[in-house]
């Protein structure tokens, strides 16, 4: 029988002279003139054994066959190391395990990579994920986001709240993006779909009286991929009766600020800064700012609205509704005369990938009146307008100033995000491993200019401010402008730049949410086709409720200090959507589509030749 009595690294100080039974892989051996050395190495870190001619012969015969990645069990005594053989880079580097006795468990081809191999490629990681895992990064990120999860259960449990589980098969209901649709055999020509969230679920829990619920939640979303996106992922999602935004604001800030206290070692001041949506657009032009960044951004557009510069002039006098009227802003860099003629058109460059048409700067050598401006729009600016950028941007000697002058939507993404590139380019932040920020207040309703009606910035179930509801009941028409003042009692908790959470108080009256629904152009017959479920249900005494979610894969990336959330996640998907190791999404068999009463009208595009 296998019978473990030690993982590796335990096998400390305490167990020197004590037999030890270990399991494991062999992660290195090295054969000194006889005596040979095995690093075995498990789930929890490295120990060295020992294997000695002298008293270990057939041990010893077997030790002489090992390579690496074979799979080992080993009986042996504790002992100190040798003084001058002592590892200090080990938890185990005080001690060695002297075999005597050994079974070989399995063999193994030659791996692919080194497991060391700081180079080695995603691919080839992920095709070989089950070797990838062996790798100690993998077994450190795994391990923490189990850390994470279990924490987040026992911390929800003590404040009240139970934990259950939501369907995975379920109806098409439109959240934003596509869903993964899953063909029903039993009812032929119908269709469940993979939940992008357990949101209704969670709302008819409420509505069932359990006032607080949680649950680490899969989620599917078919969306293009970036480095912080998966089509399948995780959320830790809660939802609360009777509450107000601070209420959930106030649970969450809790559960995340212990987390990293007791997990992290790290203490953030309490409670979290708190910004509106208006705030943080106008100062920092995302609704996600990494508050490490000390750069800010400063609305220039009514200065400009005579401006020599043409674009500026033409811009600052662009009306339109929000999101689409113009506007020019400014990005003070200090000390950014450094940036050479290069740095600057690669920011340029940057910038369009945005939408920007173009980038203008000034260089502050001098003052302005000494002729101490350099850049090809200084001529196109009167002393006045010098004279006021100088006094509402605060430039100083030394500065480098960015403009970008075009619709309101497009200089704030573009100036935003060249606000984080350059902080981190120029290393601008100031110090902070964690900077935390709550966001609120957003728009009930964004105009969406392709289709050409209002939608949701959240989903259809947010609660609008009390105090908009009059905006909200006096538009006659799904179009009225004032409808893109409507606040919501929405807020998202934003983590060093990145959104790790977003909730918000839910509409709890059946006619407030039926109105919500007719201002995104769905109808009566098809809101009770989507929605019916949810109106019935709102019609039997809902009580008011509201909730969050925290994405769970990005939060724990960010903890860690990883690049991508496919690096804390088990068994994630490419940009693409496939799984290498799996080969999935995969052809079926013919059988399998006709039961389900479907026909593939795909075909390959064929090669012509030449």
């Amino acid at each position: 029988m296998i019978r473990r009595s030690h993982y590796c690294q335990e096998v400390r100080d305490p167990l020197v002279g004590q037999t030890v039974t270990l399991c494991g892989w062999v992660n290195r051996r090295r054969d000194h003139g006889g005596v040979i050395f095995v690093d075995l190495r498990d789930r929890s870190g490295l120990v060295q054994v020992v294997f000695n001619p002298e008293y270990q012969s057939e041990a010893h015969l077997i030790a002489h066959e090992l390579r690496s990645e074979f799979v080992l069990r080993v009986e042996g005594k504790v002992a100190w190391r040798p003084a001058e053989t002592e590892n200090p880079n080990l938890p185990t580097g005080r001690v060695e395990v002297y075999a005597h006795a050994v079974t070989l468990l399995n063999s193994s081809l030659p791996i692919p990579f080194q497991l060391d191999d700081p180079e080695v490629g995603e691919n080839a990681r992920l095709l070989y994920r089950f070797l990838d895992f062996r790798r100690p990064e993998m077994q450190r990120n795994l391990q923490f986001r189990h850390r994470v999860t279990q924490y987040v259960r026992r911390f929800l449990d003590e404040a009240g709240f139970l934990e259950i589980e939501t369907p995975m098969l379920t109806r098409s209901t439109p959240e934003g993006a596509r869903d993964y649709l899953v063909p029903s055999r039993v009812s032929p020509g119908q269709f469940y779909a993979l939940p992008q969230s357990p949101q209704l679920f969670k709302q008819l829990l409420m509505m069932g009286g359990f006032d607080r619920y949680f649950q680490i939640a899969r989620c599917f979303r078919d969306e293009d991929l970036r480095a912080d996106r998966q089509p399948e992922f995780t959320q830790i999602d809660l939802e609360m009766s009777f509450p107000e935004s601070d209420s959930v604001m106030q649970i969450t800030e809790s559960l995340v600020l212990q987390l990293l206290h007791d997990l992290k070692q790290v203490t953030l001041p309490a409670p979290i800064q708190r910004m509106t949506y208006n705030e943080a657009m106008e100062r920092y032009g995302r609704d996600v700012p990494d508050l490490r960044i000390p750069l800010e951004l400063c609305d220039v557009t009514g200065l400009m609205g005579q401006s020599g510069v043409q674009v500026f002039a033409r811009m600052a006098n662009l009306s339109g509704p929000r999101g689409e009227r113009g506007m020019v802003k400014a990005l003070r860099v200090p000390d950014g005369v450094r940036l050479s003629r290069k740095q600057i058109d690669d920011y340029t460059s940057f910038v369009a990938d945005y939408g920007a048409k173009g980038l203008a700067w000034i260089k502050i050598n001098g003052p302005w009146d000494q002729d101490g401006w350099q850049s090809p729009i200084v001529k196109f600016l009167s002393d006045s307008d010098k004279q006021t950028l100088e006094q509402t941007v605060g430039l100083q000697q030394n500065d480098i100033v960015f403009f970008c002058a075009d619709r309101e939507k497009v200089v704030n993404e573009s100036l935003g995000r060249l606000r984080v590139k350059i902080g981190r380019d120029l290393n601008l932040s100031d110090g902070r491993d964690f900077a935390l920020l709550w966001v609120t207040d957003f728009p009930l309703l964004e105009w969406d200019a392709e289709a050409k009606r209002m939608s949701a910035v959240h989903h259809p179930f947010t609660a609008p401010h009390a105090d908009d509801m009059p905006l909200l009941m006096q538009a006659e028409q799904p179009d009225d402008p004032r409808l893109l003042e409507v606040r919501a009692q929405a807020y998202d908790l934003v983590l060093n730049g990145t959104e790790v959470g977003g909730g918000s108080i839910r509409i709890h009256q059946p006619d407030m949410q039926r109105r919500m629904l007719s201002l995104l152009r769905i109808g009566p017959e098809e809101a009770e086709e989507k929605f019916g479920f949810l109106l019935k249900a709102l019609e039997y005494g809902a009580p008011p409720h509201g909730g969050l979610a925290l994405g769970l894969d990005r939060f724990v990336a960010i903890l860690l200090g990883v690049e991508s959330i496919r690096d804390v996640i088990a068994f994630p998907k490419t940009q693409k959507a496939a799984c290498p190791l799996t080969q999935a999404p995969s052809k079926v068999d013919p059988l399998q589509l006709r039961d389900l009463h479907l026909h593939s009208t795909f075909r390959p595009e064929s090669k012509t030749e030449s």
